[in-house]
């Protein structure tokens, strides 16, 4: 079963009049990962897809959807994939891929038939971000040992991480669709500090290995109008290009930060000192 949803994009002097309710309700994503069901949801900052399959033992397929206007999902879409779960395959117009968990998949424009499923009983969970493409690039399956990682961070700082660069374009040709995984090590919390923006593309942050009761309070907001929701475990947020994207949480956990927009350079960012924001 697929489920959607659809969110439109918001101007800043419009967000930073909504309370608790209407920030939770415009930006979080808190339902992506539900039994044997695809959930997806389109937004227009940028026109990214965020979400999550969850399979059985049956393949799930991945179906367009009304928004799309398209035969099939991926005729005119990219598709990153990351595996936060049990050991899975996806099935990419007959090719398989055996994802182990914090592995990536990225799928090219074109694809016709693309399918999930978990292969032990400890489900898979595939989190999913997608983005409009122009060109085809080859599918490619990315690990830890060709990953580009950056050891960042600073325990006097509590912000001594791991960042996995996983479908970015020093590995994996894309046309506007990049994808990491960020490791908060014990003790640290703190994660994008400094914290910065970049104009030329949106942002989405998934958190996952919360552990149960904790809690990762993520700040969004203009640098001189900040915001936080509160996040839970396997809860994504999603991060117009004029808002910082930082967070701070009641224990250490991961995130995945997936980018869409005009511009494919890692390094475009408009960094802002912490003694600066609001």
């Amino acid at each position: 079963m697929t489920k959607y949803s659809f969110r439109y994009a918001h101007h800043p002097e419009d967000a930073k009049n909504y309370d608790t309710q209407r920030i939770r309700k415009e930006f979080l994503l808190d339902s992506l990962f539900n039994s044997k069901e695809i959930n997806l949801v389109y937004s227009m900052y940028d026109r990214l897809i965020v979400g999550g399959a969850m399979p059985g033992k049956q393949e799930l397929k991945l179906k367009t959807i009304p928004y799309l206007k398209s035969e099939n999902f991926l005729d005119r879409r990219e598709l990153g994939i990351i595996n936060v779960g049990g050991e899975g395959e996806v099935s990419v117009d007959g090719e398989k891929f055996i994802l182990q968990k914090k592995e990536a998949l990225y799928v090219g424009k074109g694809a016709k038939d693309v399918t999930f499923k978990s292969t032990t009983d400890s489900p898979a969970l595939f989190y999913l971000n997608s983005a409009p493409a122009h060109t085809n690039f080859p599918n490619k399956k990315i690990t830890k040992d060709n990953a580009e990682i950056v050891h960042l961070g600073d325990d006097k700082l509590a912000n001594k991480r791991i960042l996995n660069k996983l479908i970015v374009n020093s590995i994996v040709e894309t046309c506007q669709l990049q994808m990491g995984l960020t490791e908060l090590l014990p003790g640290n919390i703190w994660n994008t500090m400094p914290s910065h923006t970049h104009e030329r593309r949106m942002e989405a942050y998934f958190y996952f290995d919360v552990e149960d009761g904790q809690s990762v309070a993520h700040f969004m907001g203009q640098p001189q109008e900040t915001r936080h929701i509160f996040i839970q475990n396997n809860q994504a947020v999603l991060s117009p290009e004029w808002s910082i994207h930082s967070g701070a949480g009641t224990s250490n956990y991961s995130f995945i930060w997936g980018m869409a927009g005009e511009n494919l350079d890692y390094g475009d960012m408009d960094v802002v000192a912490a003694n600066e924001l609001r």
